[in-house]
């Protein structure tokens, strides 16, 4: 079995900060990417960031592009986002995607 788990979500004014952390336990894999995706009240599922295992490619998302930074930690098959400069358009569930697995998502609001 294979478990995704995302943290670090919460409640931030516009301009703040948060680090969501995404820890993948469980039986051993050979991680191609590890992903971020948000969804929205009412909104199809988007993605963020990604970051390559070998490496260490980094894609964004136009929207996030300047103010969120994706890292990752091969040795604790982990991923990170940092998100500065949050704007109540970031308010979303997080998820985090490793290979096929998702976790089930951290809570992230902006107030305005």
């Amino acid at each position: 079995q294979v478990h995704v788990a995302e943290s670090g979500g919460g409640y931030v004014q516009t301009g703040g900060s948060l680090k969501l952390s995404c820890v993948v336990t469980g039986r051993r894999l050979t991680y191609d990417e590890m992903e971020w995706f948000r969804q929205a009240p009412g909104k199809e599922r988007e993605f963020v960031a990604r970051v390559t295992w070998n490496g260490g490619r980094e894609f964004y998302a136009d929207s996030v592009k300047g103010r969120f930074f994706i890292t990752k930690d091969s040795a604790k098959n982990a991923a990170y986002l940092q998100m500065n400069n949050l704007k109540p358009e970031d308010t979303a569930m997080y998820y985090c995607k490793a290979n096929a697995f998702w976790g089930q998502g951290t809570q992230v609001t902006v107030s305005s």
